[in-house]
């Protein structure tokens, strides 16, 4: 019988260490060829997509995630993990939280990889979801000191820096601009739904390394080219889907397409990650697929609370 885990069950079973570890060993694994993860795939619904990603651990299981576009608030995400032998489903999760602590398991891998060892001060600007897990996870790799966050709505990144006090210990506060979240911080992410830029380059500090989580195409985008031009090394987790954006993404693109390496390859010690301490590193997360399915897997074999 497949097991089924809520939004609740992904909560008390995944911890922030067990996400970083997870997302560090698929990455590792696309990298050999053992992760299978082509780019995602859309199929039009009329106003909306619905959005395909799809994965296969060769020898082990095979696995997707949909979704849909519409932002109708009873839509909701799924993953399935299939037996790669019998072909049996053996999980499916069900809703959003899975996917954000992928996305903020692959933000603390690209922290714990391109991040200074000393990092210790983080700004975010965005207050969701996504830009929640990216505290979360960095807080598993880095012993962060201080959290700066700033959003759009003054009630929003209040709430989310209380959160972040309450929840992760952290002493954090809300700032009234993106300059103020993101000036003398050695970690910066940008976890936005906006379609223009919100940094401006110029604001970050020699040695920063920035995750960014929104946006990044050619015609919307939370950052611009000036923080391509700043970048010392640039890294993305999947650079299939990279290529396959349509319309293109920024880093995609010459003059950065040449530069724009793999996460896991740095993992892999097969190039090399940061080399100075002012160096300031970007990883541009695209959400490499079958990384859903990945970590449902994990949960699986550390126990599930759902049947």
């Amino acid at each position: 019988m497949a097991l089924l885990f809520s939004d609740a069950d992904v909560a008390t079973a995944l911890d922030a260490p067990g996400a970083v570890a997870a997302m560090r060993d698929a990455l590792l694994a696309a990298y050999r060829g053992r992760l299978v993860a082509p780019p995602r795939a859309a199929a039009p619904l009329g106003g909306g997509r619905m959005v395909l990603t799809a994965g296969h651990l060769t020898g082990e299981w095979y696995g997707y995630r949909s979704y849909d576009t519409f932002g109708h608030p009873e839509a909701e995400q799924v993953v399935v993990l299939h037996d790669g032998r019998t072909g049996a489903v053996r999980a499916i999760a069900v809703g959003e939280e899975l996917g954000s602590r992928r996305t903020g398991g692959l933000g603390g891998a690209a922290v714990a990889a391109l991040a200074r060892p000393d990092a210790t001060t983080f700004g975010v600007i965005g207050s969701g979801r996504q830009a929640w897990t990216q505290v979360w996870a960095t807080a598993a790799v880095r012993p962060l000191r201080e959290v700066l966050v700033h959003s759009r709505s003054a009630a929003r990144r209040e709430a989310f820096a209380a959160r972040v006090r309450a929840e992760l210990d952290i002493p954090a506060r809300a700032v009234g601009t993106a300059r103020e979240a993101v000036t003398d911080r050695a970690i910066v992410v940008l976890a936005t739904t906006s379609v223009t830029p919100v940094l401006d380059a110029a604001d970050l500090a020699p040695g920063t390394h920035v995750n960014t989580v929104g946006f990044k195409q050619v015609d919307r985008h939370e950052f611009g080219p000036d923080l391509l031009d700043r970048a010392d090394l640039l890294v993305t987790d999947s650079p299939a889907q990279a290529a396959a954006y349509v319309p293109p993404m920024l880093a995609a693109l010459p003059p950065y397409a040449g530069r724009l390496g793999d996460l896991g390859a740095v993992l892999a010690g097969a190039v090399p990650g940061r080399t100075g301490a002012d160096q300031i590193t970007v990883f541009c997360s695209t959400g490499l697929a079958g990384t859903e399915v990945f970590l449902l897997d994990r949960l699986v074999r550390v126990g599930a609370p759902a049947v």
